[in-house]
């Protein structure tokens, strides 16, 4: 896998300060948050001189809280997510998790390398998904280190991914920061090694709500750095072609209401976008923007694909932060990664890490307000 030119040490300067409310400081605090197959569960709430808080739990290095300001500095939630450990480790749609060994889809659950069939665990149709049943949204990480630094406060979470868990080849060490600066940026940055050739893909897999979680997400005005999508079989796997998005229903690269054309695309949006950065660093990916509550999210990422998802399934099953129920189209996925299938399809970029080698990934999550929007 090559990763030549990512600028990931270079990009985390982009981290500036702020208009910052007098009396609030950057901080880490550690809780334990219970326990599952014998082991303790740990949270990190991260704060940052805004005011802005994040919640990062050790079960599935998961992103379970985000709260932004909206135009009159009212804060709220603006991920799906739970209060409790005891939801996240019964089955739900990979709220907030950390998604591995590889995200997205494997055809036919199962892939080559250097001349050995690897066979892994079908767990959507005859596909393999996010890993597997049993992939890195279900394991519990070790804590590296927290601290707090000149403007951020800062989480490190560890997972060593034994030799053929879930089918996939090599000992993976995934090192995930977590970051918070008081720019209103959550930062991931990825680092994982390996002792055999194996192939990575990570993503996030966080539901974001800019209404503060009370209304679905169909009003959101999104803007995409892309300009086609993979085409896909009827089990979502792609072809190998790349299709134009201009003028179709999956057209954002002006901004669109997500609500606006959503019905011709079936249940909602699960489309693999190809961005326009194509150099491993880090580049603009989309911007989300609430316009009742002036709400904006901007995505950076250094990956060349963003899988966009629009929660199409009814969540009115799950009660979130403050009580409030989900339901159909109630978030909102931007999931950085590389392309879906790519184990098997040589015409996409190399996906294969090898011994000596280092995965890297850095993806941003920046919350702004605005008034109006232009």
């Amino acid at each position: 896998m090559k990763r030549a030119g990512l600028s990931v040490a270079i990009a985390i300067l982009i981290i500036t300060g702020c208009g910052c409310i007098p009396g609030r400081a950057t901080a880490v605090i550690e809780e334990g948050w219970g326990e599952t197959g014998g082991k303790t569960v740990k949270l990190f709430t991260l704060t940052n001189r805004n005011g802005m808080v994040i919640k990062v739990s050790s079960f599935g290095a998961t992103l379970t809280y985000v709260s932004a300001p909206d135009k009159n500095g009212k804060f709220e939630p603006v991920v799906l997510g739970f209060d409790s450990l005891k939801m996240y480790v019964a089955r739900h749609p990979n709220f907030g998790s950390t998604v591995g060994r590889y995200a997205n889809r494997i055809g036919g659950a199962q892939f080559s390398l250097n001349g050995t069939l690897y066979k892994l665990t079908a767990n959507n149709g005859v596909n393999a998904i996010h890993g597997g049943p049993e992939g890195f949204s279900k394991k519990i990480f070790d804590t590296d280190t927290t601290y707090v630094k000149g403007d951020s406060s800062v989480v490190v979470l560890k997972y060593v991914s034994p030799d053929m868990e879930e089918g996939y080849p090599g000992t993976l060490t995934l090192r995930l920061k977590y970051i918070l600066t008081n720019d209103n940026e959550i930062i991931l940055d990825y680092e994982a090694v390996t002792d055999r050739p194996t192939v990575i893909n990570l993503t996030n897999h966080t539901y974001f709500n800019l209404t503060g979680c009370k209304e679905n997400i169909l009003g959101h005005v999104l803007t995409l750095a892309a300009d086609s999508i993979s085409e896909v079989d009827s089990t979502k796997i792609p072809t190998g072609r790349q299709l134009s998005v201009i003028g179709t229903p999956y057209d954002f690269t002006k901004g669109q209401r997500v609500g606006d054309r959503i019905e011709e695309a079936g249940p909602g949006y699960d489309n693999n976008y190809k961005l326009r950065n194509g150099s491993n660093e880090l580049t603009f990916a989309a911007e989300v923007y609430d316009p009742a509550s002036g709400r904006v999210l901007q995505a950076y990422t250094t990956e060349p694909c963003l899988q966009l998802y629009s929660a199409n399934s009814d969540l009115s099953r799950f009660t979130g932060h403050n009580g409030i129920r989900y339901g159909k189209h109630y978030g909102l996925c931007l999931e950085m990664q590389h392309y879906p299938d790519s184990p098997n399809k040589p015409q996409f970029p190399d996906v294969v890490l090898e011994p000596g080698e280092r995965y890297r990934q850095l993806t941003i999550y920046k919350f702004s307000v605005k008034s109006n929007h232009k």
